[in-house]
């Protein structure tokens, strides 16, 4: 027993690489939560229902602007693990630690503007830790920082994570952090084990995680453009889609390749259930600014930026037509523009490509 007990101190030193923070004190800590889109949603249950375990933290509060999500995560797990907020300043006057998942940069400034109003109304007595786990452009972490800092008690931290919706739901993100240090002592052993499986800390410039979260996606993109020529070359050469997918699986078994590639050879865009294509779009356009601010070309992106620009323009002319099969697009759909370049179907590569079909 000793010695298992030894082995799992020595795995959660090396996902987290911060010393446990002092025990809380009588007061139970109440953790709040805005946002329950494809990721939030995973997050948040995961924290409530691991949190849950720990004697010195109160029911999660969420809150989301569709309460329908709220309202289905309370039925999931159950009042005792979560309760549902009324507004966004309860969530701020509220709470000593408050989670944001947040779908883009505007949603992400609106939201810390609510709360900053908040605060200003009802001014904080004691420590809160407001914790963003968006994907954002870095100086608006800076101006969101500048924003909770002149404010008594109030600290920021930025924690974008790595990982699709089926990792956040297995609790297997990789979480990045930067900002005060002793607010990302205490929110790594909240994430860690039950949202993510390693933390990586960046030190206290607040821009430096989401920085490192757009270079990550840089990479990905980069390797989906390069997987879905691949997988397009494979298809027209007659060797087939399916039997370079297998090879990738041999050569280059990386997670992301496996997932997005097994997308794409089946036609699996359905974005409700993965990232979506709006999403990676507005990533891209954050990493392209970035590499041209700092002088550092990324051509692979800006590739993978025109396709799944592409890949939007077919997919709203088919919803015009009412020929679409998805609501929304998954990112890995980038493999249309590939496609439709080469004289196949964007969406189906069983179809060589008539043109005039692509918005039937």
């Amino acid at each position: 027993m000793a010695d298992t007990k030894l082995l799992q101190a020595v795995i959660q030193s090396d996902a987290v690489p911060f010393s446990r923070p002092p025990t809380p004190g009588a007061h139970p800590l109440q953790i709040g939560w805005y946002g329950l889109g494809a990721m939030g949603y995973f997050m948040a249950r995961n924290i409530a229902t691991s949190c849950k375990s720990h004697p010195a933290t109160s029911p999660v509060l969420v809150y989301n602007r569709t309460i329908s999500k709220a309202d289905k995560l309370v039925e999931e797990i159950g009042g005792s693990f979560v309760k549902v907020a009324s507004s966004p300043a309860q969530l701020a006057t509220q709470c000593d630690v408050i989670f944001t998942n947040l779908a883009n940069d505007a949603a992400v400034q609106s939201v810390y503007s609510e709360f900053a109003k908040a605060l200003s109304e009802t001014p904080p007595s004691k420590a809160k830790i407001f914790v963003d786990t968006s994907t954002v452009y870095p100086t608006l972490a800076g101006d969101v920082d500048r924003l909770l800092s002149s404010f008594t008690h109030c600290h920021f931290v930025a924690s974008p994570v790595f990982g699709p919706p089926m990792a956040a739901d297995a609790g297997k993100l990789v979480i990045v952090m930067s900002g005060d240090y002793r607010s990302k002592k205490e929110i790594a052993y909240l994430m860690v084990p039950g949202v993510g499986r390693k933390v990586i800390d960046l030190g206290g410039n607040i821009e430096k995680a989401p920085t490192l979260k757009l270079i990550g996606n840089g990479m990905i993109m980069g390797a989906g453009e390069i997987l879905a020529e691949t997988l397009t070359l494979g298809e027209k050469s007659g060797i087939g889609a399916q039997t370079v997918y297998g090879l990738v699986k041999e050569i280059m078994p990386a997670p992301g390749l496996i997932v997005y590639g097994e997308r794409m050879v089946n036609n699996r865009f359905d974005g409700s259930v993965g990232f979506s294509l709006d999403g990676g779009i507005k990533d891209s356009v954050h990493v392209r600014r970035l590499s041209a601010e700092l002088n550092c070309p990324m051509p692979g992106v800006d590739t993978a930026h025109q396709r799944m620009v592409t890949a939007r323009s077919i997919h709203q002319e088919q919803k015009v037509a009412g020929a679409h099969k998805w609501d929304v697009l998954d990112w890995s759909a980038l493999i249309a523009g590939s496609r439709v370049a080469a004289g196949l179907d964007p969406f189906d590569n069983s179809k060589v490509c008539d043109h005039l079909s692509i918005v039937r």
